[in-house]
């Protein structure tokens, strides 16, 4: 992260793709606040944590028509201190198109939950879309992995940028500094399934039921193991069985 683009290649992209290592160190130089890439943004990603560094860097890249995606932890949406701070200029500048709720252990090397951040210039408005799509998967030994019907369905949702039950969901920029900036998804799009609830006659009965099963059984071996024929070797064993039986009753 230290060098930019060499400057003697193509400068902008029509689109920028990239799927970093997630919170690796950079060095976090106080010159970089000169550097074109992070000076509009008043700090630096942290030392420990080159997430925005990544992504600033990409999206300085980007052509004021194109669209940048970018892989990261789910920390980037809501971490404090500078990390904070560069989320809330991204924010107010409109930036920040999309946010889409990666499903766990989809990449090599590591189970975490991940984010694609979508990022876009020259917005006319400044609201996120939202899209948890954590949950839909197919399931791999090793990995899991997107079905060509979950990528359909994340896509279509995106395109269509409407509120979807349980899946999207489409929040103002009023609503996003109502919570101070704060990106988790979990705040916009609300996936909470209320448990069935419990009937406390049906299980009281079944309670019941186990307990006069279990006392039966008791009364069974107990009787069982009193008419046992036995010689002295295996007499002491006797006993104790039966007291043990005898008490449970």
């Amino acid at each position: 992260m230290n060098k930019d683009w060499p400057t003697d290649e193509p400068y902008t992209f029509d689109s920028v793709l990239m799927n970093p290592p997630y919170s690796a160190k950079w060095s976090a130089d106080q010159t970089f606040l000169d550097d074109s890439r992070f000076n509009r943004y008043g700090k630096l990603a942290p030392k420990s944590k080159a997430d925005f560094s990544f992504l600033l860097h990409g999206f300085y890249h980007l052509k004021d028509s194109g669209t940048m995606a970018i892989v990261l932890p789910h920390g980037v949406l809501f971490r404090g201190a500078a990390e904070g701070l560069i989320r809330k200029k991204l924010l107010e500048d409109g930036s920040i198109d999309a946010v889409i709720g990666m499903p766990g252990n989809l990449f090599f090397g590591t189970p975490i939950l991940t984010t694609v951040i979508i990022l876009k210039k020259n917005r006319n408005n400044r609201d996120v879309f939202f899209i948890d799509a954590s949950k839909e998967f197919s399931k791999g030994r090793n990995q899991n992995k997107l079905t060509k019907e979950n990528v359909d369905k994340i896509v279509e949702t995106y395109e269509k940028r409407e509120n979807a039950e349980k899946y999207a969901y489409l929040a103002s920029f009023e609503e996003i500094k109502e919570n101070d900036f704060n990106l988790n998804i979990p705040r916009y799009v609300d996936t909470f399934e209320e448990e069935e609830p419990v009937d406390m006659a049906t299980l009281g009965s079944s309670i019941q039921d186990v307990r006069r099963e279990k006392s039966e059984l008791h009364s069974t071996l107990y009787e069982t193991i009193s008419t046992l024929q036995c010689d002295k070797e295996n007499d002491e064993w006797i006993k104790g069985a039966l007291e043990v039986f005898h008490y449970g009753k």
